[in-house]
């Protein structure tokens, strides 16, 4: 009998591979074979993982809307003594994903939770981007409501961390639209299908990222890996500039030409006039 198997009423969670099925760890191999039962995001894709590192377990599903239900289930069972394994369709379960509900209702009751390390998308997204990995945040996946995927974006704007988000094909170009708009033109890299036969990386700006991407059909899961934001010029240090690099100040930032002369002559207390005439003049 194996460490893991003395640790009767326990919940294991246990990453699994995000493409590359050699990902998976010994340890993560280890759990499965010895755990009473495993709950699963979509059991039929997780039986083909199963299957083909040869492991027959009893299988219940848990997903965003049975969450409730089977939660209570699956630690009901565990609290009679049997070990558990909770995965995810790919990566590391609770991770954007239903199993933090579980996670959470087994503190509640008192069941141990283990963690099994292995792969996480986001983090091997950042890793390889070029960008800041000293301070990030993680901020998921974008809502569809183009409302609440703003106010999300809205919220992170002036975060001086790097960000990372998750993005299905399908919403990359509105989300990289988005993301332009809000946050002007920054270094993004992009991570596509991850340990995967099409794996791509690729480091860029978000201009040149929308710009790409209105032509080309995005493939794949993705990952977006954003510098974090500049830190804000104090409004005496913008007036110290000459006029047109306060001017470009913020058409960097991307913001419009028109609306960077407004702010501009916002800052210097003159009329936004008498700004567009002296920097057309000087161009």
């Amino acid at each position: 009998m194996t460490d893991e198997q003395q640790k009767p009423g326990v919940l294991y969670l246990v990453a699994t591979p995000i493409g590359n099925l050699e990902d998976i760890t010994y340890r993560a191999v280890k759990v499965l074979n010895e755990v009473d039962f495993i709950a699963a995001e979509d059991t039929r894709h997780s039986l083909k993982l199963l299957n083909h590192l040869g492991i027959a377990k009893p299988m219940t599903s848990y997903f965003e809307h049975n969450i409730r239900q089977k939660g209570e289930y699956i630690t009901e069972k565990i609290l009679a003594g049997e070990t558990a394994a909770l995965i995810s369709d790919a990566g590391t379960p609770a991770i954007s994903d239903p199993g933090e509900d579980l996670v959470r209702l087994c503190h509640e009751k008192g069941i141990r939770v283990i963690p099994i390390p292995g792969a996480v998308a986001g983090i091997n997204a950042l890793i390889c981007s070029g960008l800041s990995t000293s301070r990030f945040s993680f901020e998921g996946f974008l809502s569809v409501n183009k409302k609440s995927r703003l106010d999300h974006l809205m919220s992170v704007k002036d975060s001086p961390y790097t960000l990372i988000f998750y993005e299905a094909p399908h919403k990359l170009q509105n989300t990289l639209k988005d993301m332009l708009e809000t946050f002007g033109d920054r270094d993004i890299t992009i991570a596509r299908e991850l340990t995967k036969k099409y794996e791509e990386i690729i480091p860029t700006t978000l201009r040149q990222a929308k710009e790409y991407y209105s032509s080309n059909e995005p493939k794949g899961e993705y990952v977006l890996v954003i510098s974090g934001a500049e830190p804000v010029k104090a409004e005496n240090e913008l007036n110290a500039l000459n006029l047109l690099d306060h001017l470009s100040f913020y058409i960097n930032q991307g913001i419009e030409k028109k609306e960077a002369i407004k702010k501009v002559a916002q800052d210097r207390g003159v009329s936004r006039r008498e700004i567009y005439n002296q920097t057309m003049k000087k161009e």
